[in-house]
This record gives structure tokens, C-alpha cells and sequence, in this order.
């Protein structure tokens, strides 16, 4: 096993995908350690990104390597995901990288990585059912659900968006500790035109299709408003699961851009989600200064307490009034937007570089205090 001559990594290996949130974040946080002299390499996962996604993974320094190996969640065996993690131990020991950071620790379960391995859980199989469902979990989620776990427990540091999030999973895994804390950050967007008043319409953007984010309940209060609501994002999944909103504007899968674009004219942005562990969506529309009116979520209390108005996702009619009560009184919707946009800045890619970086730090410190400790005995 190489020991680090540091507490320093030089070179980082980070898993990611290219369908959702995972992406932004991984290549935030990529520029983000970049910028404090840390090489990346990134991993894609999943399908290949698009060329415009190359080009922002591109413009933060790493580099980047497209594996075609299966996501956790779309895999259909349980030694694909073993597979998977496997190679990229192998890919680690060829690059020299001196930490992997895993965009799901099961990737760890069954692999020998030579080097600190830390996993941030963005989502999990077993918290999304927890949160949508009831019941115990169908065989084909509890296999992904045994392997999340394994993996939690393999990996040098394991980390979460929120505190929320975090407590969910050491209490569903039955973690002795909670996954340590570091908020995600976002790059703000620099948006070409900027609008003076806020635009008479609510947005929301994410992956419709998905049960946790409870489109089919925005759909049916979108009947009730006196405006309309603009949805981005696409209403089938990989998974072949797919929704129907006719009272919604689509406006189908839009690029950063294309969000930011939407974001500048600062609508009211809503989102009714029955699960969520972060929210990216949330913190683009903060940062652009848009009122926000969201589910009263554990989450999204611990962030956004006191800069939304929440609402109860279960009682659409009162729902339906909160939103056309925020869209006609202009001044409160001002002085939400503020206050949003304020509250954004505390949720920024250095403070959330520097988390992840000293997580780097403390496992290569120990492993290194291990090695030590094992040559003298």
C-alpha cells in the first residue's frame, strides 16, 4: 500500500453520473478541490454525458473518463454494482490517485480500494421507499439496499448533504454514527438578460417522473391557480417510469442555461417533493432570487427555515392558496427572494470544498497513523 507522505492528496478519482444532481455537484466540488491544487480525475457512470457536459467537467481542470459502467440504481445484478466498484479500484491504481470519493458507497462493497475511500449518499433506495412507500422493500430494491449498506460500512468517511438526510441513513442502516455533515454548494449562475420584476408564473424542475417528487399533486393544484407553472425536466425515467401533467407547461429537459434562463426571471419556485436530501433545484433558485413555497420537509427546514414558506404537500387546497397568495402580494414576494437569496450564500462550492477536503485530509491522515502503528508492532 502507497502511505502519503501528507495529509495532502494530490490526486483525487471521484465517481459520478450524468443524469441529475450528482453531476452539478461533482463538478462543482471538482473545481472546487481544483482549486486548492488537488488534481481530479472524474468517473462517469451511466450513460455518457453530453457534449456540453463535457465541456463544464472540462472547464473546472479534471479530467475526465467516461467508464460505461452501470449506476447503482439502473444495474440489474448485484455483481455489476460489485463489478463496477472493482474497475474503479483498478482505474484508482493506475491514475496513482491518492483518495477515491464515491458518489455511492455501494461501490465499496465488495471492493479492495489501496487508498482512503470516503462516499457521499446523495439518495438511497431505502430512504426514497421509507418516504413514498410502505411496506417492506420489493427484492429488487432490497438487494441495492444491502449492497448501500455494505458499502457504508467499508469506506474510510462516509458523508451527507444534509442533517436530515444523514440521520435517515444511520437510523435505516444502522450506522453507529451519522454520516458527517457537508452542505452541498452550487456555482451561481450569470444569467444574460436580468429581469426587473418577478414574472407571473411558478417553476419547478427536477425529475418529474419520479413518485418522490410528487409532480402528480403540483399538477392537480397547477388546476387550481390563477398562474400557470412552468415544470423543467423530464417525464420519463430510466426506468421506463413515466407521468402524465396535463395542467403543467412543460418545457421538457433544459440545460443549465436553459434553467438559469427560466430562474432569472425569478418566478415563484415550488416544489411539493415527498423526499429529498439536498435539493439543488432549491439553491439555483435562492441564488437567482426567487420566493420559494416548499414541502415541509425535514431538509428543507434544517436549510431554508425562515427564507420559505412552507407548505403541507398533503392538503392541496391550502396548497393552492399559499402559492396564489405569495404570487399577489409582490412586496412579501420580494422580501422572499431576498431573504432566499441570502440564505443561498452560506451553501457555497468553496465552503463545500473545503469540507470535502478536510475529509480528505483526516482519512489520509489515519491511514497513514494505521500504517505507522502496524510497522512498530
Amino acid at each position: 500500500m502507497r502511505v502519503p507522505v501528507s495529509a495532502m492528496p494530490r490526486h483525487v478519482l471521484m465517481s459520478a453520473d450524468a443524469l441529475g444532481g450528482v453531476w452539478q455537484y461533482a463538478c462543482d466540488l471538482a473545481g472546487g478541490i481544483a482549486r486548492q491544487g488537488i488534481g481530479v480525475t472524474l468517473a462517469v457512470l451511466g450513460p455518457a454525458p453530453t457534449g456540453a457536459q463535457q465541456e463544464d467537467a472540462e472547464a473546472t481542470g479534471c479530467r475526465l473518463i467516461v467508464t460505461g459502467l452501470p449506476l447503482d440504481w439502473t444495474a440489474a445484478l448485484p455483481s455489476e454494482i460489485e463489478e463496477a466498484g472493482e474497475t474503479l479500484a483498478r482505474i484508482a491504481e493506475t491514475l496513482g490517485a491518492d483518495v477515491v470519493h464515491l458518489h455511492s458507497p455501494a461501490f465499496a462493497a465488495a471492493a479492495d480500494f489501496a487508498v482512503p475511500v470516503i462516499a457521499t449518499c446523495h439518495s438511497c433506495v431505502a430512504t426514497w421507499w421509507e418516504a413514498v412507500e410502505t411496506g417492506p422493500l420489493p427484492p429488487d430494491l432490497a438487494w441495492r439496499r444491502d449492497l448501500a449498506a455494505r458499502g457504508c460500512r467499508r469506506v474510510d468517511a462516509l458523508l451527507a448533504p444534509s442533517a436530515a438526510f444523514a440521520n435517515a441513513t444511520a437510523r435505516l442502516y444502522g450506522l453507529p454514527l451519522a454520516p458527517g455533515v457537508i452542505h452541498n454548494g452550487r456555482r451561481p449562475a450569470k444569467p444574460d438578460t436580468a429581469q426587473a420584476d418577478p414574472a407571473p408564473f411558478a417553476f419547478t424542475a427536477g425529475r418529474l417522473w419520479d413518485r418522490a417528487k410528487n409532480l402528480a399533486a403540483l399538477d392537480r393544484i397547477a388546476a387550481r391557480l390563477a398562474v400557470p407553472v412552468h415544470a423543467a425536466g423530464p417525464v420519463e425515467g430510466q426506468n421506463g417510469e413515466r407521468i402524465a401533467l396535463p395542467n403543467l407547461r412543460l418545457l421538457g429537459r433544459l440545460d443549465d442555461a436553459g434553467i438559469a434562463r427560466q430562474l432569472a426571471q425569478r418566478p415563484v419556485f415550488v416544489t411539493l417533493a415527498r423526499y429529498e436530501p439536498f435539493g439543488l433545484a432549491v439553491l439555483e433558485a435562492a441564488q437567482a432570487g426567487c420566493a420559494l413555497v416548499l414541502a415541509d420537509l425535514p431538509t428543507f427546514r434544517e436549510l431554508w427555515d425562515g427564507a420559505a414558506v412552507f407548505a403541507d404537500p398533503e392538503d392541496e387546497a391550502g396548497t393552492a392558496r399559499v402559492l396564489d397568495a405569495v404570487m399577489a402580494d409582490p412586496e412579501r414576494r420580494t422580501a422572499l427572494g431576498e431573504a432566499a437569496r441570502q440564505r443561498a450564500g452560506r451553501y457555497s462550492v468553496d465552503a463545500m470544498a473545503a469540507g470535502v477536503a478536510d475529509t480528505f485530509r483526516a482519512v489520509l491522515a489515519m491511514r497513514a497513523d494505521a500504517s505507522r502503528k502496524e510497522a512498530a508492532a
